[in-house]
């Protein structure tokens, strides 16, 4: 295919022992489909330097090529993928279908739009491209946790690139994602914010092979909860792990491409989630 639609685990997350992990922050529906007016998206990052992480992983529970759909035309190029382990759960295959069709539905007719517009312009039409490829994180009794990366491209010097992360409540029925489950955003990046901007800093010293700049541009702390947010398990029971994928331009330049961070979930963590949900969680030995 011409664009990049072949999307994978783009550097894993060491959230489980036979996960995936799947940016953009906040995290919108926009994702699930080629992003609406006002979406957050991120150029299509260079390759990231290899995660310590990624080692610890091994291959999905599920491939996500299992439901991918291809769909390729004079307009466009269309791909999504979703896991078995999400099809076999009612609601939630209709969710990722209804997601498809309407991401599919957008795109052929924003690349028809602009075909025709070029046409009477004068100009080259370039072909339009969207992928997302959802796969699991981890896969729990009461939990389904999810995560993908995104690809659009609609013409212009470069593409563009994001994530999203859900997770599934089997005793609910409800789609939710990570920060749903804590008392508020601000109370999840309160009880990990000093771990998280120490992770990061160490990480942006070593792909930048000195130290920090106090006075230069992306030396600041983020704010975690504005990433992409992933609940993952090492013990196959409970989350006890929590990550976060980072864009380019939220931690860094372009050239650095995205970061990845895992911590493991401790007593501050506990603390800041909503009661009925706390039985979910564990602080790993």
């Amino acid at each position: 295919m011409r664009a990049k639609l072949a999307l994978g685990c783009a550097g894993a997350l060491a959230l489980m022992a036979g996960g995936c992990s799947g940016a953009a922050a906040p995290d919108t529906e926009a994702t699930a489909g080629p992003p609406a007016a006002g979406a957050s998206v991120r150029p299509a990052p260079p390759e990231a330097p290899p995660s310590a992480a990624a080692s610890e992983v091994e291959s999905p529970l599920v491939e996500a090529a299992d439901l991918a759909i291809e769909d390729e035309t004079d307009t466009y190029e269309f791909q999504f993928a979703y896991p078995a382990a999400a099809a076999a759960i009612p609601e939630l295959k209709s969710w990722f279908e209804a997601r498809r069709e309407a991401a599919r539905r957008e795109l052929a007719t924003s690349s028809e739009r602009d075909r025709e517009e070029a046409e009477k312009s004068g100009y080259p039409f370039r072909p339009h491209s969207f992928g997302a490829n959802w796969q699991v994180v981890t896969d729990l009794p009461d939990w389904l946790s999810l995560s993908s990366e995104f690809y659009t491209f609609t013409g212009g010097a470069h593409g563009m690139s994001g994530f999203n992360a859900r997770v599934w409540n089997r005793k609910t029925g409800t789609l939710q994602r990570a920060t749903d489950l804590f008392t508020s955003p601000e109370a999840l990046s309160g009880a990990l914010r000093k771990r998280f901007c120490k992770v990061l800093d160490d990480k942006r010293i070593e792909r930048r092979g000195g130290p920090l700049d106090p006075e230069g541009t992306f030396s600041e702390c983020i704010d975690p909860v504005r990433q992409t947010v992933l609940l993952g398990s090492s013990n196959g029971a409970t989350f006890d792990r929590i990550g976060f994928q980072i864009a380019p331009y939220e931690a860094g330049p372009y050239a650095e491409g995205s970061y990845e961070i895992t911590l493991p979930v401790d007593g501050a963590v506990m603390r800041a989630l909503k009661p009925q949900y706390r039985a979910s969680f564990s602080i790993p030995d």
